[in-house]
Parts: structure tokens; sequence; C-alpha cells
């Protein structure tokens, strides 16, 4: 079963419709917004990091420059190449010593400027520093690596400089071969040690948000620089080596702390060098987070907004409807000649309006004609139930009345046709449709007094009704054909004396009667059937519980009408229930 929401009013559901409408466009447009938002703020980041990391190698290739410089004025001195190749000169090496004290006056971010052959002479900074012989450089990576490189500057991944004996110091070395002139060869070697602190310095001079960070590493995927290095190199922190090596397009990743972060790298061909800016999603979370406090502050404004319209025009919209919904109130309730709706336009509800004015006017003068006819069909029942006072019922009396006379019981016979007289009289005579309690149960009287003569002792009866009921107005017949079934269908085959009682009285705004009779009673399916159509029976008047039931409620309504209680061998008793009120306030039409 599909379930359906229903509301009250058309306007409800105007305002629901349209509010939902609304909501579901603005979440729509929120949820594509703040995706893009979001997208484009990761965009923009990796944009702004790239910018900043190209920046960082910029400034570090010029250093590395600047440093290519000097050693190509050192590569230039040809004191240099007599001191380490020329054996029978008996040069000092005092040029080369000016040359490398002038460039560590210079740039104190040098630490060591060294030429090393492979012949064992060497010359350290201002040449009374002495090789450390222990350092094993043959064995260094460093040192391996530079000899591969010919006479090409190579740029080393940072390292601990063992080179002056006694002298540890966090360097990044920028090495290339000597080549003997007389032999052709590479046999030398130039090294200058540059200060660990001025990548350190070059990296950290960006930003790259609160948590942000820059880091080195170099053609082997080891570490150059790191603001965190020597918990990587403990094994403490670990960090994207090999993934970013290429250089390529940025990365998402999330570290062993549940953080995600997005790697820029940056390939520099001159040192070989990647450089990766790292940024924490988190810290762009915060700035999404402000767009869509924006986005959700705007949308619920939006909505509020478009309730307060949908309230103010579904109400203009719905107005004609609710008056033609007032106007069909009054219209139900009977008030015709009050209901009419003035409204202009020429829309479908302005069309339905009028079609509902012209229906009205309609009804109005349909519903006149209909209480006439009412009234007159009210006036044919009850000469109809009138004229079906059975011939036999009257032949049986008349026959009561000549026997008795023929018995010289003149007195009983002289009753009898006065009662007879007066019954019909009240029958027949009166063609109003309604009459008092009082003229009713007289009537009834009558007939039960003539039956009364005709069975002798085999019926019985007493009528005790409040008087403050007696001047009630109930519909003509209703009484007597009760009465007429209980003697007929209840007391007729009882081998006793069988008793009829008649009680009333007023409960609320309800009149009560009651006709209670001792007879044979009523089986249930009999009792279950007992306002069912019925086949009038010839020897009695035949007018049925349904056709009574029937009157009551047209005159009165539903709330009034008949109820029967029947226990077989113990008799019936029929409730009549008619409203409290008066001849004179009755009107005869209604």
């Amino acid at each position: 079963m599909k379930a359906r929401i229903r509301f009250k009013s058309i306007r409800t559901s105007m305002i629901i419709y349209f509010s939902l409408l609304v909501l579901l466009t603005v979440t729509v447009f929120m949820f594509f917004s703040i995706r893009y938002t979001k997208n484009n703020l990761t965009e923009n980041s990796k944009k702004n990091s790239r910018l900043l990391i190209e920046q960082v190698n910029f400034n570090i290739e010029n250093y590395i420059d600047y440093m290519e410089n000097i050693s190509q004025v050192v590569m230039s001195n040809r004191d240099m190449t007599s001191y380490l190749f020329d054996h029978d000169t008996k040069e000092t090496g005092s040029d080369l010593k000016e040359a490398f004290q002038t460039i560590l006056h210079a740039r104190t971010d040098i630490y060591n400027i060294a030429v090393l052959g492979d012949n064992g002479r060497y010359f350290i900074n201002n040449g009374t520093d002495i090789l450390n012989l222990r350092s094993r450089l043959a064995q260094k990576e460093w040192y391996l690596d530079a000899r591969k490189e010919g006479s090409g500057i190579l740029i080393s991944s940072s390292h601990v400089q063992n080179l002056v004996k006694d002298d540890y110091k966090w360097v990044v070395t920028l090495s290339r071969g000597i080549t003997n002139p007389e032999t052709g060869k590479v046999e030398g070697l130039l090294v200058i040690d540059l200060n660990y602190d001025v990548i350190n310095d070059l990296c950290e001079s960006i930003t790259l948000g609160n948590k942000g960070y820059v880091y080195i590493i170099d053609r082997k995927g080891e570490i150059v620089y790191h603001p965190q290095q020597q918990l990587i190199l403990s094994g403490v922190k670990k960090e994207l080596l090999k993934e970013v090596s290429n250089g390529g397009t940025s990365i998402s990743h999330t570290d062993e702390n549940g953080e995600n972060k997005i790697y820029t790298p940056f390939h520099s061909n001159k040192t070989g060098w990647t450089i990766v800016g790292v940024v924490y999603t988190s810290e762009l979370a915060g700035d999404e987070k402000e767009v869509r406090a924006m986005y959700i502050g705007t949308a619920c404004t939006l909505i509020l907004f478009a309730s307060i319209l949908a309230v103010l025009l579904s109400a203009r919209i719905t107005r004609p409807i609710k008056q033609l919904q007032a106007a069909m109130k009054e219209v139900q309730q009977g008030k015709f000649e009050q209901v009419y709706i003035d409204t202009g336009g020429e829309n479908e509800i302005s069309s339905l309006t009028r079609s509902f004015n012209k229906m009205t006017e309609r009804i109005e003068e349909l519903m006149k004609n209909n209480r006439k006819e009412q009234a007159e069909k009210r006036k044919s029942e009850l000469k109809a139930l009138q004229s079906q006072i059975n011939p036999h019922f009257l032949y049986n009396t008349l026959d009561s009345i000549i026997w008795l006379i023929e018995t010289e019981d003149l007195s009983q016979a002289i009753k009898m046709t006065s009662v007879l007289a007066r019954f019909f009289r009240q029958a027949i005579g009166n063609s109003k449709i309604y009459v008092s309690v009082w003229q009713e149960l007289e009537y009834t009287r009558n007939y039960l007094l003539i039956q009364q003569m005709r069975y002798k002792d085999k019926v019985a009866f007493r009528i005790l009704v409040d008087e403050d009921v007696m001047e009630c107005a109930i519909v003509k017949l209703v009484l007597q054909p009760l009465v007429e079934n209980a003697l007929y269908h209840g007391l007729k085959y009882k081998t006793t004396q069988g008793n009829i009682i008649i009680t009333g009285g007023r409960e609320g705004d309800f009149v009560i009667l009651k006709i209670q009779d001792d007879g044979i009673g009523m089986s249930k399916e009999a009792l279950a059937s007992v306002f069912k159509e019925k086949v009038s029976d010839k020897r009695h008047n035949g007018v049925g519980m349904k056709n009574i039931e029937d009157r009551l409620k047209m005159h009165y309504g539903p709330d009034y009408g008949l109820f029967v209680e029947s226990e077989e061998g113990r008799g019936t008793t029929v409730t009549v229930t008619i409203p409290f009120k008066r001849m004179e306030e009755t009107d005869e039409e209604t």
C-alpha cells in the first residue's frame, strides 16, 4: 500500500510543497556550490603551493649558481692546478691560500673549501687545516658520486662532513672534478661545503599554512632537507620519498596519525633535487567551513524569505477558495438565501464561483418546490394511512355490535358504536400531519376499547403518560399501528389474557413513549428483520414498523425513531423517541 501525505488545506499543501521545492533547490545548489568551492580551494592551494615551491627552487638555484661561479673562480686559478699536479714546482699555494681566504671571508655560509688530488696532495681552507685521514673519503657516498660525475658539478644531499680533522658539521657539498692539464684526465676534486642552515632558511622563508612545510630530496630519493629530518632518519616519522621523486602532479596522502596532506612536488633540472610542499587539508577545511557557514546562512535566509512569500502568495491564491468553502458550508446548513460570492477575474476559481452561485440559486428554487411537494406528499401519506384502516376491522366491529343488539345488550352496543364513531372521526376527520400526544393517545385508547369489547377478557391495557408531554406534537398515526402490531402479533396467540402498557415522559430534549406487551415475543431472527419491508396482512391495518420508522426520521431527523426489544415468551417493548416540542411551536409544513 502506497503511503500518501494528506494536508487539511490547499494553502498548507502549497506552503509545504513550495517550501520543499525551494529547500530541494537550495540544497542541490549548496551541494554543488560547496563541492565546487572545496575543489576550488584544493586546486588554489595546489597552485599556491606550486608557486611557492617554484620560488624556493628559484632561490636555491640562484644560490647554487652563485656557488658555481665561486667554483669556477677556483677552477680558473692556475696556482691550484700547479699545486696539485706539478711535482717539481716549489709553489706553496700562496695564491690558492689567498683565494680561499677571500672566499671564506666573503661567504660565511661556506664551511669548507678544498681541493683534493688523487696523488694525495690537498689544500683545505687557509692551508692550515689537516685532512682527516679517518674520514675514509673513498667510501663516502657523496665522494663516490662526485668522482662518477667527472668534471661536472654535483650537489650532494645533506650529510655530516668530517673532511677536516676534529671538525664535524652538517653540510650540503658542491663538488666538481679537477682535470690534470698534462693528462687531460680528472685527477682531483673541488669541494665546497655549504652551511646546511642556508637551505633551511630558504625553505622556511615561505609559509604553507600553520602546519605546512617544505622538504627536499635528491636524485636518489634521499632527504636533502626536512624540518624533522632527525625524526625521519631515526625512523620515528615517515615521509613520502619515492612517490614524489619524479616531481609529477600533486598527491593526496593520509599519514600515520590520520591527517590528510597534499604533496606538491617540483623537480629542479639544475640541482637534480625535488622540492616538495606539504599542505594540511584540515587547514583548508577551516576555509571550507567558513564558506559552508556562509552558504548555509544564505540558504536559511532564502528559505525563510521563500516561506514568508509562500504564506503570503498562498493566502492570496486560496482566498477565493476559502470564500467558496465557507459558502458551501452555509449551503450545507441549508442557508441558500444568504449565499452569494462576488469574485472578479477570469481564472478557473472565478469560473467555478460563478457556477456555484448559479447552482445555489437553482437549488434554492428546487428546495422551495420540493418543500411544497413534500407537504403535499405528507398529507397524501396521511390520507393513505387513514384509508388503510382495514374494512375487516370495521366489519368485525359491526358484527360485534349486531351480536350485542341481538343479545339485547344494548348498553354495550351503544358504547361500542359510540367508541367506533369517535375512532373514525379522529382517524379520518383530521387531515393535519401533527397532533398532540394527548390526541394520539385518545385515538389509541378508543382503538383498544373497541378491541377490548370485541375480545372481552382477552385484552387489558393501561396508559401511564406524564402530563408534561401531553401537549407535545407527534406525527399522527404512530402509536395506534404499534398497538395494533402488539395485539395481532403478540397477544392474539396467548391462551391467557394479554396486557398492553403505554408509558411516556420527558428525558432532556426528548419525549420517550413505550408500548409494552406481555405477548409471545419475537425470535432473534424476527427481531433482526423487524424494519424490513413486509407484505400487508389483509386481516388488519398492515402499517409496518419500517413505515413508522421512516416517517419519524423523515419528520424529525436521524436521531429519532423506533427501538425494539423483544424476548420469546416474555413480550415486546417498542420505544418511540420524538423531540420535546409543543404543538404551538410546530410548523405544519416541516
